[in-house]
């Protein structure tokens, strides 16, 4: 069947498939949205779960044909391009082209955001059912995925971009989609806003490699496509610095990396679906993905590599100690997410980028099973999100349980889980690497995403259950819709991690050229800092679970013991507070005292627009008393003027 499709579809064609098929089906749901109040509202929801759906399952099948036909081959590297489209920009000899490119990485993160994107969309169905913006919600969360997989299929960094920017709309749309509440449409505009700060040193970046390319004999084609670079990387070398330090200042506010990663433990404020969404398979994994992309470009400067591998061990341990005392069970899982982020990072930061995709990939399986694990237990009690007003729920959501707490073992990194595999790959390299230093701080980020992911675990499935009995008649397990997506995300959980070594082989000519240094393998040590890794891990699995179902008066007892310590992670060491107050506060009174009250009301209010509008007036009056409708003063008036030509005329 597959090879009869071949014959009458090239993969070419279905490349771009895979891309435009969820924007297809976005098209179709703006209508539908659009129109439905013309339509009974169970056939439109109906239609809208069938065409929103229907698209990103389309384009995973799409993703995995290309993936079989290019591994299939002989001596195939799994590459190909679509060729230009058309000729999108073209100035001075320079042109942008619209077209896309399949290799090893964009291949492995387009099977990633179509198969996790759809298992999401299908879990929708019964997360959103009832909600009054329903074909609405699937039109947003198809443009989403489309815009995501032209970031990664996308084969120039402007084309990239563009893709960049749609999934920041998006994010803004769907973070928001609740805008009646104030503070989620406050949630949404936070997000914009913080991402517009890392685009704006994105695109000084691209203006930077632009710049320093004109006039130079590049090799290839458009001199802004990815292969151009890579083969004219040289050229490059003076400016690799700023222009990788200024690509990874986008990355920190898509990946919310310090000092940026403050919009995401509000976008908890959309759907939860689009929680797991933003967090497993789409907007946040693009900074990472950026950075693995330009691997060649980022190799030449050992600076910025160091700077990506800080910020990213400091990101992660920095998120996980929030996390050890969020009580909302969403921000625990935003934190988490952050933290593991910054685990991606720091493999890209020491030249491991294969580690770091490869956990990208991992991640995406486990953070979106307890997203959805997560949203089925809000689902059930009606909303309710405190992990302290819950507790006994494993017997009332034993699949929704299960999932969760399979998910909590993989993200913990407990063997044979999906977690470990990918999670000590990068403590391994980067203690192999020789930075013992960064070692310790993920080791100890290990052992404390072990605690607070039980600890969310224990509060939320073990122990009585602490919500009112009004509530306690109605919670129900979640509807088919919803557990099907769970327990295959739950399987990919345990398994994801056994790819690794086939994924390590498969990506490795993505980076081969980027190794920084030959290094030799000691088997025995990283076998014995797996187990070390294991046992930690385990260990303070065991201990969140003993102070918070066996023990639930101890954390109290230690909150109330090191108060000051306790506030400073329950209040996110006030760093809102201080953006509010050194940023937000100072801008808004610049925007209102000087920019508003000191120029725009004075200067283009009363003199420009008000002041212009007066003048003509002036000259209006003035006309009309001249306009007296006697003739005798027009005879005058006539005479006058003349009198002057003529006296110009004659002197």
């Amino acid at each position: 069947m597959i090879l009869g499709l071949l014959q009458h579809i090239s993969i070419q064609n279905l490349i771009w498939l895979i891309c435009l098929l969820p924007l297809v089906s976005s098209c179709i749901n703006w209508l539908l949205s659009a129109s439905s109040s013309k339509l009974p509202s169970k056939a439109a929801n109906s239609l809208a779960s069938f065409v929103g759906i229907s698209g990103p399952l389309l384009a995973f099948f799409s993703a995995l044909i290309v993936f079989w036909v290019l591994t299939g081959i002989e001596n195939s590297e799994a590459f190909a391009i679509t060729g230009p489209l058309y000729q999108w920009i073209g100035f001075g000899g320079w042109s942008i082209d619209i077209g896309l490119r399949v290799d090893q990485l964009s291949l492995v993160m387009a099977l990633v955001v179509t198969g996790v994107g759809t298992l999401i969309h299908i879990y929708s169905i019964g997360y959103m059912r009832g909600d009054d913006g329903y074909p609405r919600y699937f039109a947003e969360l198809n443009l989403f995925l489309f815009f995501m997989l032209l970031l990664i299929l996308a084969d120039n960094l402007i084309l990239m971009f563009v893709g960049w920017e749609g999934v920041g709309l998006c994010s803004y749309l769907l973070i928001g989609f609740w805008f009646s509440d104030i503070e989620k449409a406050k949630a949404g505009k936070k997000a914009f806003v913080v991402n517009r700060i890392g685009d704006f040193a994105f695109i000084i970046g691209i203006f930077l490699i632009w710049k320093m390319l004109a006039g130079q004999p590049i090799v290839g084609g458009s001199p802004l496509n990815f292969e151009t670079l890579e083969r004219n990387a040289a050229f490059l070398l003076p400016i690799a610095t700023p222009v990788c330090i200024a690509l990874f200042i986008g990355a920190c506010g898509k990946s919310a990396q310090i000092p940026l990663y403050v919009w995401l433990p509000d976008a908890m404020a959309g759907p939860t679906p689009v929680s797991a969404l933003i967090h497993a398979a789409t907007m946040v994994t693009a900074g990472v993905y950026m950075i693995a992309r330009l691997n060649f470009l980022y190799v030449l400067s050992p600076l910025a590599l160091n700077i990506v591998a800080y910020t990213g061990a400091a990101t992660a341990l920095f998120a996980a100690t929030i996390g050890l005392t969020q009580r909302d069970i969403k921000k625990v899982l935003a934190y988490s997410t952050i933290s593991q982020l910054g685990y991606m990072f720091l493999a890209e930061g020491v030249g491991a980028f294969g580690a770091g995709i490869f956990h990208l990939v991992t991640h995406a399986f486990f953070k979106a099973a307890l997203f959805l694990g997560a949203g089925s237990v809000i689902h059930a009690l009606h909303g309710e999100q405190d992990l302290f007003n819950m507790g006994g729920l494993k017997k009332y959501l034993p699949g929704t349980f299960a999932v969760f707490f399979v998910a909590a073992l993989a993200i913990s990194g407990i063997w044979p889980l999906a977690g470990f595999y990918s999670k000590d790959e990068i403590l391994w390299q980067v203690y192999e690497r020789g930075y013992t230093g960064l070692w310790v701080i993920g080791f100890i980020t290990a052992g404390m995403t072990a605690f607070y992911m039980f600890r969310a675990t224990s509060l939320a499935f073990f122990g009585n259950l602490r919500i009112g009995e009004d509530k306690k008649h109605h919670i129900h397990e979640s509807s088919i819709s919803m557990l099907v997506p769970l327990v295959l995300l739950g399987v990919l959980s345990i398994s994801g991690g056994w790819i690794k070594n086939s994924i390590g082989t498969f990506l490795e000519p993505r980076f081969a050229s980027v190794t920084l240094e030959e290094v030799t393998h000691h088997e025995n040590m990283e076998h014995i800092l797996a187990v070390i890794s294991v046992l930690w891990a385990a260990h303070w699995a065991f201990v969140a679970w003993i102070v918070y179902v066996q023990k639930p008066s101890w954390p109290e007892a230690m909150a109330n013991k090191f108060r000051k310590i306790h506030s400073l992670l329950m209040n996110k060491y006030f760093v809102d507070e201080i953006y509010d107050a050194i940023v937000i506060k100072p801008l808004a009174w610049i925007s209102e005292t000087a920019l508003w009250k000191g120029f725009d009301i004075p200067i283009i209010d009363n003199v420009g627009v008000n002041g212009s509008g007066r003048v003509v007036g002036f000259f209006g009056k003035l006309a009309a008393v001249l306009q007296t409708g006697l003739t005798p003063h027009y005879l005058f008036f006539m005479v006058i003027g003349i009198s002057i030509v003529v006296g110009w005329l004659v002197f």
